[in-house]
Parts: C-alpha cells; sequence; structure tokens
C-alpha cells in the first residue's frame, strides 16, 4: 500500500499496512474498502506502542476512518442498533470518561469501556425514536410525544450525532429511554483500545471475552497498574504483532513539554539535571512555567499532580482553606474524583447504572450542588458525552494526620467521592489538561528515595506521566506554597453544557 509522506511517517505507514493485514485476515479490507466472509473462531491480539507524540492517535484515527469506509458499524456507547447477521463492528474504547473524551475531541467516537462492557436496555417504544433517528426507522408516532417534539429531536441529531441529546430535546429522561444495564451477551467484532498501559490483567480477560480482534494502543514509560509489578498487559506480546511508533512527528516538534519527556530516556539523567533541562526550557519557551507556587485557580478544573497521599491531602485542605470552604459542606465548583461504588452485590443494577453514567474509579466530576433527595448530588462529569448526572453520594474529605476522612454529606450507599485539587500521578493516568502543576518537590523525593520500576527510576516514570498529561502549558512548582484564588469558585462555564434539574435521571437506592 502507497502511504503519502506528509500523511504518516515511515514507521506509522508500516504499522497500518501490518494492522491492515491482520483485519484482512478476519474480513475486512480496508485497503479496497469491503467486507469479506467472516473467518469465523479465529482471535488476534495486536499492539501499537509508542511514547507521547510518537503518533498513535493520528495513525489509531485513521484506522477507524479506514474501517468505517469500509462498511463497519462503529458502536459509540451512545445507542447501538439491533444486530444484523451481516453487520461488521468496531468499538473505541479507552479506561476512563477523559481519555475517551481526548479522542472524541480530535473526532473519533471513544467511549469508556464500561459502557461497552455493560449494554443499555432500551424502552422499546422510546428505541423506535433512536431508530428512526439512526436511519434504520421510519418516524414513529408516539403517544406522549407531539410531532413538534419530534422535529426538535430530528433537528439536534442533525448537528449533533447524539440519541440521549436528541431525546432530551424532546422531553425525555434518560431513564425514560435507557431502563437498565445488563452485562453485554452479544460479542462485537473489533476493538480499539487507548491508553492500553491502564489496562489490568481482568479487564483484558474480559475484553478478550467480547472482541475476536483486539488492538492495543499504548505507551511503555507510563507507569504500570497497581499491584501488577510493572508490567503493562501489551508487554507479553512478541514478535510481529506487536509494533513500536518510534519516531516524533513534525507537528510535534519544537514542543518543549515533549522535548522534556524525551530527555527522561536519557539513562544518565539525573533530577538536578531534568531540573536544569526544565528551567532553561521555561526561560525560552512560555509554555514551560517554572513556578514557586501552585495556583489555586487551576486547581478547581485541573489537579496538582503530586507522587505521595500525604501530598495530596495538605494541598487539597490548602485549597479549601484558600477558598473559605466551610468544614460542613461543600461549595459548587469543588472537584471530586470517583473513588468508587459501595453497594451490595442486590444492587449490582444500580452499580451498573452509576458506571454507565460515568461514575468509575478515577472519574473527575465538579460538584453543581444538592440534589432533590437527601444525600444526593449534582454532578458533571468530565470528559463524558453526557456530563449531567444526579445520584446518591458520599463524600470522603481526607485530613491531615488523622485516620478516618471528614464526611460533609453522605447517602446510605452510591458513590464514593475523594477532594480533587490534587490527585496522584497513578490516578491522572490517561487524562489531558489544558493547564498541568506538578509538584516538584514530590519527584525529588521519589529520586531520593531511589526506587525503580521495570528497571527504570521511579521519579522518571512519574515525570514522563505527569508532565505528558499537559495539553498546552507545564507548570512546574518547586515550592510548597500555595497562591491565593483570583476569583471565587465558579460552574457557569459548565452552564452551556447544563440540562434542567428535572431532565437529570437520578440513581436512587432504596
Amino acid at each position: 500500500m502507497v502511504v503519502p509522506a506528509f500523511q504518516f511517517s515511515e514507521d506509522q505507514a508500516d504499522a497500518f499496512d501490518r494492522v491492515a493485514e491482520m483485519l484482512r485476515g478476519v474480513g475486512v479490507d480496508i485497503d479496497d474498502a469491503l467486507l469479506t466472509p467472516v473467518a469465523t473462531g479465529k482471535s488476534s491480539v495486536m499492539a501499537v506502542v509508542g511514547k507521547a507524540g510518537s503518533g498513535k492517535t493520528m495513525l489509531l484515527a485513521r484506522l477507524y476512518k479506514a474501517l468505517q469506509e469500509a462498511g463497519v458499524d462503529v458502536i459509540s456507547g451512545d445507542y447501538e442498533g439491533k444486530r444484523r447477521k451481516d453487520r461488521r463492528t468496531l468499538a473505541i474504547l479507552a479506561p476512563t470518561n477523559k481519555a475517551a473524551s481526548v479522542l472524541r475531541n480530535r473526532g473519533v467516537p471513544a467511549t469508556t469501556i464500561h459502557r461497552i462492557l455493560y449494554t443499555p436496555v432500551y424502552d422499546p417504544e422510546y428505541e423506535k425514536i433512536a431508530e428512526w433517528l439512526a436511519g434504520d426507522g421510519e418516524k414513529p408516532e408516539i403517544e406522549d410525544l407531539t410531532e413538534a417534539a419530534l422535529d426538535r429531536a430530528f433537528a439536534f441529531y442533525q448537528n449533533n450525532k447524539s440519541i440521549p441529546g436528541a431525546l432530551a430535546a424532546a422531553g425525555l429522561k434518560g431513564s425514560d429511554f435507557i431502563t437498565g444495564w445488563k452485562r453485554r451477551e452479544d460479542p462485537l467484532d473489533i476493538g480499539f483500545i487507548d491508553e492500553s498501559s491502564m489496562l489490568d490483567a481482568k479487564q483484558f480477560e474480559d475484553l478478550q471475552e467480547i472482541f475476536p480482534t483486539l488492538i492495543l494502543f499504548g505507551d511503555p514509560a507510563q507507569l504500570a497498574p497497581v499491584n501488577q509489578s510493572g508490567s503493562m498487559v501489551f508487554d507479553s506480546i512478541k514478535g510481529p504483532r506487536k509494533l513500536t511508533l518510534s519516531r516524533i512527528h513534525r507537528q510535534d516538534t519544537d514542543n518543549p513539554i515533549l522535548d522534556l519527556a524525551h530527555a527522561l530516556s536519557d539513562d544518565t539523567l539525573t533530577f538536578e539535571g531534568f531540573e536544569k533541562l526544565v528551567q532553561a526550557a521555561a526561560e525560552r519557551d512560555g509554555r514551560v512555567i517554572w513556578a514557586q507556587r501552585v495556583e489555586a485557580d487551576l486547581m478547581a478544573r485541573s489537579p496538582v499532580l503530586v507522587w505521595r497521599n500525604v501530598t495530596r491531602v495538605r494541598l487539597i485542605q490548602a485549597f479549601r482553606g484558600a477558598y473559605d470552604a466551610p468544614e460542613h459542606e461543600l461549595l459548587e465548583g469543588e472537584p471530586l474524583i470517583c473513588d468508587g461504588i459501595e453497594l451490595p452485590l442486590k444492587h449490582r443494577k444500580k452499580r451498573l447504572d452509576l458506571e454507565a453514567r460515568g461514575l468509575i474509579k478515577g472519574a473527575q466530576v465538579i460538584y453543581l450542588g444538592a440534589g432533590r433527595k437527601p444525600g444526593f448530588s449534582r454532578l458533571h462529569v468530565m470528559g463524558a458525552e453526557d456530563p449531567q448526572v444526579s445520584a446518591a453520594s458520599i463524600v470522603k474529605i481526607e485530613k491531615p494526620d488523622e485516620e478516618e476522612p471528614f464526611i460533609p454529606f453522605a447517602a446510605n450507599m452510591g458513590a464514593t467521592f475523594l477532594h480533587g485539587a490534587a490527585v496522584t500521578i497513578h490516578k491522572a493516568q490517561g487524562s489531558q489538561w489544558e493547564n498541568v502543576q506538578v509538584f516538584a518537590p514530590d519527584l525529588y523525593a521519589a529520586a531520593r528515595a531511589g526506587r525503580s520500576e521495570a528497571g527504570v527510576p521511579l521519579w522518571k516514570r512519574l515525570a514522563y506521566v505527569a508532565i505528558t498529561r499537559a495539553e498546552e502549558r507545564l507548570y512546574w512548582v518547586v515550592r510548597n506554597r500555595l497562591a491565593k484564588p483570583s476569583h471565587t469558585l465558579r460552574i457557569d462555564d459548565l452552564r452551556a453544557k447544563q440540562v434542567p434539574l428535572e431532565l437529570i435521571g437520578e440513581t436512587a437506592i432504596d
């Protein structure tokens, strides 16, 4: 296959061709844009790995477009039509909403792993609307909806291919359309998994049960999942099934943040030497800032990245103090991080519902205020396609030198949250923010500790992951100080994405 030089680097072109060869073996010819008979019983896994800036996302996007042109249906998690015998399917997945949103911002219809592992149960009457909007049925007649409401849904869908958004425009709640969630029963065909360095062994097994053909995209320089001995799921893939992208792309050159990330591969580089590189980059380029203090204004939307939990807790307390947050309640606009779901087994359906709404471990949310029921919170899930959620919540605010967290309010059961003004670098993996503050004294402590992961000094892995979270500006914070905020906490920047409270389905726990 001939690929224009301006489009791909040599290693990307080779990877594209090798993926295309694998797909031909399972009945999808992306070179000639056609589908061939399904190769039943055949399964394969391939990995595409490379450091930041090596073009993994560009390659993934081009492969997605080629599969779409070949007639493969893309399953987004937004709405999944009825399965046909001749249909081939592709799902593009990421471990978190934030990671999926990075792909969606580049035109790739990604969703989370949870939204594919668990499938929605649709109300049959309202599913007729979804089929009509997706082009798989005639315009329905719905007793509870006027012609004008259906027209609003249609007009919305023409500009924004979101079934939930279109139904909301017609006046329907999400809970009207999706009545529950269940574990996926029918397999799909092809899965692209971005940020696969975050996958643990169990998630990898679950994905292999669903997808006979899997392509993993990952960065071997990132941090391995906790409790996985420093290894990543693609480490076991060898030979021609593991493709490595090494060239840094033209559009990513002259990027001081990527330059710093790749400088960390120098075996002789010390922490002190790296800080000199950061300082020199800050002197010549405004995208790197040698910061004398943490900026409270930035913490409300992008957490400070730290190594140690004790640092995280102290920065959170400093943040709340800077905004005069009362001890016994949350302020609207405070950031939170989902720490999991606390529900007994009998409430499995409720758990699936919360996870499907984006409240999976590590999800970043903004507190919008109390819900209509005691213990409920209105939340904006960062990076989610349908970000507005009202859910039973348990909020825990940790304090320095205290074993038990302070709980300003809580439902009996539901989604649990920690404060999100600061997070560990491990939790930040897979996310990106326009501005990222890295707390350098913590990385210095990691360097002094002398620890390694998979033969690489831990401080280098931490620094690599932390600085590559920055999309535009990197703040390298060198002093243990906090700058006072310039304005109060806000949620007005989220209002354009808000829907009326009565249209937000609550996940109640009986």
